[in-house]
């Protein structure tokens, strides 16, 4: 089994016009079109049997809408290849015990944040009240950690510095996901303040970038019972971060740790 931890997908009306306006705002290309139907074809291609939809909130009005179509997509993708999707939270959100209340009843897993595209440093006091709520709950929560391409020259909003700031504020919270092995570009920083406390790393993007070695130093540290493989979809096509890891040499317990066994534990599947 194989597990893609961090993807994302947009209802079919705003999907192409979605991901034109991203890839133009951080330089990059997409490999998909951003849609459910897409999602699954490529899954099928690289033998992913169960992908996690992450939505990104960028204003908070937007919550009704984005926690319809996530919940749309569970119910579509009950059964057969699986897309479980989480929920978006804002800080901006005033009513966030209510709102996570209502996620939790709805059958979400867990929730995404993302601090770039929300414009709030992880550090700040919203953020820290939302994430004590959620673990309160017992709900994964998946937050974007380091650079992101769409802010070049804005001051990171989630560093491992912060990160640990809130760990320290939550008293723990071994349902956290840092994206991008900790921090996106800021590997050294990861491995050095991040690596080794109870929280999960998922691989989305970075394996092109990161290189095997870092990659193996933030590992051993870290742990391979806290990676969780991921692409990001459609930043990155699963089959070539497939192939990556493999290129690894992991030994087949770690490799199937990262490709399937954590997610399983964490989604408690």
């Amino acid at each position: 089994m194989i597990i893609d931890f961090h993807t994302h997908i947009f209802p079919d009306k705003i999907a192409t016009q979605t991901i034109d306006a991203l890839s133009k705002n951080a330089s990059i290309v997409a490999h998909s079109d951003g849609t459910l139907d897409t999602l699954l074809s490529k899954m099928e291609r690289a033998g992913v049997d169960i992908s996690v939809n992450l939505p990104v909130l960028t204003r908070a009005t937007q919550f009704d809408s984005v926690t319809r179509f996530a919940s749309e997509t569970n119910q579509k993708c009950y059964t057969g290849p699986r897309v479980i999707s989480f929920a978006g939270m804002h800080p901006d959100i005033e009513n966030y015990k209510e709102r996570l209340e209502a996620i939790k009843s709805l059958g979400f897993l867990g929730i995404k944040l993302h601090p770039d595209y929300q414009g709030t440093f992880f550090d700040d006091q919203r953020y820290i009240n939302i994430l004590k709520y959620a673990k309160k709950l017992d709900l994964i929560t998946v937050t974007h950690a380091g650079f992101d391409g769409a802010f070049v020259g804005q001051e990171i909003k989630c560093t491992p510095k912060r990160a640990l700031r809130v760990l320290d504020a939550l008293g723990g919270y071994d349902k956290l996901v840092f994206a991008h092995m900790g921090a996106n570009e800021l590997f050294d920083e990861a491995y050095m303040e991040l690596a080794g406390e109870d929280v999960y790393f998922d691989t989305s993007y970075v394996l092109l970038s990161i290189g095997e070695k870092m990659f193996k130093k933030i590992l051993e540290k870290h742990g391979e019972d806290k990676i969780l493989f991921a692409t990001d979809n459609p930043w990155q096509d699963a089959m070539t971060q497939l192939e990556i890891i493999k290129s690894y040499g992991l030994g087949e317990v770690a490799e199937n740790k990262i490709l399937c066994e954590n997610a399983k534990k964490l989604l408690n599947l």
